[in-house]
């Protein structure tokens, strides 16, 4: 059987703890957003790959080598931000073992896409490549992210701190360090009185606290 060459696309995982079971979620792309290889994933990019394939049918590998399989992915999915997946290191596994050992210290925090581009375009004046489908085969935990806006939005073990929500807040909602610490002593409300917090506010209230309740779903 001929070998079939894959492209790969790392997003950075940000772990702050993982299940001691070995599960966690996130992202494993994120769309519309150009990676350090100047390539933009477009949304429904990978839909007809994961109808074909399934969730069995998409590996997950260590640092792409085929021949270190370290779990399994229990959910993959589109959503309106990116490339969602669930997955649980294998712990009867040695490397499996060892990749935990290092997310949950810090030493280990990406994800990569191994795919095929089926469609894609070349915008002529930014230079960027638009994927429009791609055939996904394998998501492997790596070293080195190459999309570093995707995250980890859940991991399945203790509640999160409040230093984790003021950073959740800040980066997915959009606040300032002042405001986010507003919403957490004193709640939404306290924030809309607050004049010096409103004027600095990103958005309007009603598309601000949409934000702000995704944020606060990543607690539960």
């Amino acid at each position: 059987m001929a070998e079939v060459h894959l492209e790969k696309k790392h997003a950075a995982i940000a772990l702050d703890e993982v299940e001691i079971d070995g599960s966690f979620s996130g992202y494993a792309s994120v769309f519309g957003i150009a990676d350090l290889g100047h390539d933009v994933i477009e949304r429904g990019a990978f839909a007809r790959s994961l109808q074909q394939r399934g969730v069995s049918g998409v590996r997950m590998l260590w640092q792409h080598d085929a021949a270190e399989p370290i779990g399994v992915w229990t959910t993959i999915r589109e959503d309106v931000r990116g490339l969602y997946v669930e997955g649980r290191l294998a712990k009867g596994v040695a490397r499996a073992r060892e990749a935990l050992e290092l997310m949950r210290s810090g030493g280990l925090d990406g994800l990569s896409i191994g795919f095929r581009a089926i469609k894609a375009r070349k915008d002529a004046r930014t230079g960027l490549r638009h994927i429009t489908e791609a055939d996904l085969w394998e998501i492997s935990v790596v070293t080195f992210p190459m999309l570093p806006v995707a995250r980890v939005n859940m991991i399945k073990s203790a509640p999160p701190t409040i230093r984790q929500f003021e950073r959740w807040l800040t980066r997915d909602a959009g606040l300032s360090r002042n405001a986010a610490r507003i919403v957490i002593t004193r709640g939404y409300a306290a924030l809309l009185e607050d004049r010096n917090a409103r004027d600095a506010m990103p958005d309007n209230a009603d598309g601000l606290a949409e934000r702000i309740r995704r944020a606060a779903r990543m607690m539960i």
